[in-house]
């Protein structure tokens, strides 16, 4: 299978998941909007919990701006419900079990941790215009600052 990889200035392939809201979600779905996609490796992990909780405390002000958050990890769809409730999240998150999304992006990639090698979501945004066009991408994020940093991108 052909990796497509995303790239700043082209069009977003359209996919489908299915997501919290109980229903399948397609990128198409939100064209008019800008489109804030943050992959995520695993819900209720340190990191990824107060990476959602940031995005959750700046959503008013990215809804300000006509743009929507979705979140994307591989976790099935009962981990995002009690993830969401237990932060009270106000955007959808998305399952990628298959993690066929993951790879689109480019972000289902080897890791390491303490020695150990194995398969899983870097922590990458990318924000979608309007259009559907990529406009900007975050790689390797590391969560202090970041959703400051997509709102002022969302911004301008």
């Amino acid at each position: 299978m052909t990796q497509v990889q995303v790239q700043i200035g082209n069009e977003v392939p359209d996919f489908t998941l299915p997501a919290s809201n109980g229903k399948n979600v397609s990128l198409s779905d939100f064209r008019g909007k800008k489109v804030v996609v943050y992959f995520y490796p695993k819900n209720m992990t340190p990191a990824c919990t107060n990476e959602a909780c940031n995005f959750r405390d700046n959503y008013q002000d990215i809804q300000k701006e006509g743009a929507v958050v979705i979140g994307i990890s591989t976790d099935p769809l009962k981990s995002h419900d009690k993830f969401i409730q237990k932060y009270d999240l106000p955007f959808l998150l998305l399952s990628d079990e298959d993690h066929v999304v993951s790879h689109l992006f480019g972000v289902w990639q080897l890791k390491k941790m303490y020695g150990r090698e194995y398969e899983g979501i870097v922590r990458s945004t990318f924000l979608i215009n309007e259009s559907g066009i990529l406009e900007k991408e975050w790689r390797k994020v590391k969560v202090a600052g970041h959703v400051e940093e997509v709102l002022q991108a969302v911004r301008s």
